[in-house]
Parts: C-alpha cells; structure tokens; sequence
C-alpha cells in the first residue's frame, strides 16, 4: 500500500526480545514517532512522561506482562485513552485476553513481519484520522491528498472507528461518493457504477483528493459485501489485474515470535 499521510502519532513499542523490537521498529518506524522499550516497568514511566498515542506491546513479559501494563496505563487519567495493539500466543489470547476492552487490535504469534506491521498500520491511520477530524475546517469537512492517505488505508479506517459520513474520492475529473454507517460502506456511485463495482474502481486510485463530511447520510443500501469483504475482493480483483500485466512482486517476510 503505498502513500503516507504525514502525521504526529506517537507510538510506543515494547518487547522483551531484542531482535523482535528491533525489526518491528524498522518496519513501523516510517509510519509513526516510534519510542522503544525492553520492559513494562520503563514502558509504564516513559508513557506517563510523555504519553503516547499508542501502545504496541509484548503480552508475555517478565515482571508486569502486557495486560498490567495496559491496565495501569488506563487507570490514569493522563494516559487511558492510549490505543493498544498486544502481540500474544493463541492460547493466551483464547485463555486470558478474549473479549478485552481496552485492546484495539491483537496480533497472534507467531506472525509474519509484514501482516504484523499492516494490522498495527491500521491503528495508526485510524488514530491520523481522528488527528485530522480534530483540526478539521469550521464546515466540518476533514480535507486530504490521496498521495498522503491513500483509498484502502482510508476505508479501513474509517470501518475501524465505526464512522458515519460521506467520502468523496475525486481524480482527474472523476468522482466517486462511498457512504458509510457504523463504518460498513452501504451505498456507493461512481459515474455508472453503484454499490461494490465503484468501490473496486477506485481501489487502485493512488492520486487525487478526498473529503470526508460526517453529516453525509443516504439511505440508499447499493454494496452487497461488507466493507472487509469489499477491500478482500477488490485486492483480489486489483492482484489479477497486476500478475496479468506482469507486475506482481515477491517481497521477502519475516516470521517472527517472541
């Protein structure tokens, strides 16, 4: 997924094992201010002295493992709406952490480099999202370049903090309006394509401009997928249509497990 948006999440990564902090660092350090710790106890200081947005951190940990942390950063006013993504074993996750509150999104280990860094990725341009809704215009309307946040990183957001609005995706003359409930896309238009044909589209838009109006509604229902299914699906449709052009590339993946 290419284009960044530039923007001022602060994130705080900690691991016990070196070389896992090490390589998630590398590869989240493009997306985010990226401050690393070995331990929870210097973890729990550095977040109170400087808060981040969020926390990515190791469950299994010796002393205060991941969720202590977690909870003792929540239980303070200066840090308990930090996002938190926990890395942690199936069984842990199935035993301890089923159902928890106060974890954005988990990462099951062991995981692959990449998919790990894409599931945090959404995290962090969920919480861009929300930095730019904060200094939006006074109509209300959040602006933005499909250079510095493209489509798909703009979709999963919007579905992973539930939002209700009206984006408008416009390129080279053409304009697509998506609308959304809950952060489920039910109604889409493009030119005269409606529901998930002009989603699939625009996917592959990777210029342009968007705007998002959070008073948008249409009760129109055109999209037969939810907004999951429609991003699998037009990936899939858009991974055809590059191994068709021959462009398909093999990028090298780390499995990881701490």
């Amino acid at each position: 997924m290419t284009g960044r948006m530039p923007n001022n999440v602060k994130l705080l990564l900690v691991d016990d094992n070196p070389m896992v902090l090490n390589l998630l660092k590398g590869a989240l350090a493009p997306l985010a201010a990226v401050t690393t710790s070995s331990d929870s106890a210097d973890a729990l200081l550095k977040a109170v002295d400087d808060p981040p947005h969020l926390l990515v951190a190791d469950y299994r940990m010796p002393g205060m493992d991941g969720r202590q942390l977690v909870e003792k950063l929540k239980s303070r006013p200066r840090t308990a709406a930090i996002s938190v993504v926990l890395l942690a074993s199936k069984s842990d996750l199935s035993e301890k952490l089923a159902g928890t509150p106060d974890i954005d999104e988990f990462v099951e280990k062991p995981f692959f480099l990449k998919e790990a860094t894409q599931r945090i990725k959404r995290v962090i341009d969920k919480i861009a999202l929300e930095q730019m809704a904060k200094s939006t215009s006074s109509d209300g309307i959040v602006r933005g370049n499909l250079v510095q946040m493209n489509v798909i990183d703009l979709v999963q957001s919007l579905e992973m903090g539930r939002k209700s609005c009206l984006l408008t995706l416009t390129n080279e003359g053409e304009t697509c309006e998506m609308y959304f409930q809950e952060g489920q896309v039910t109604h889409a238009v493009y030119g005269a394509l409606r529901g998930d044909p002009a989603v699939f589209k625009v996917l592959r838009w990777t210029g342009g401009n968007f705007q998002i109006n959070f008073e948008g509604k249409s009760s129109e229902q055109s999209t037969s997928l939810n907004t999951q299914g429609l991003l699998m699906e037009g990936l899939r449709l858009l991974d055809e249509g590059k191994r068709d052009e021959g462009q398909a590339e093999e990028e090298e993946d780390v499995l990881l497990d701490s």
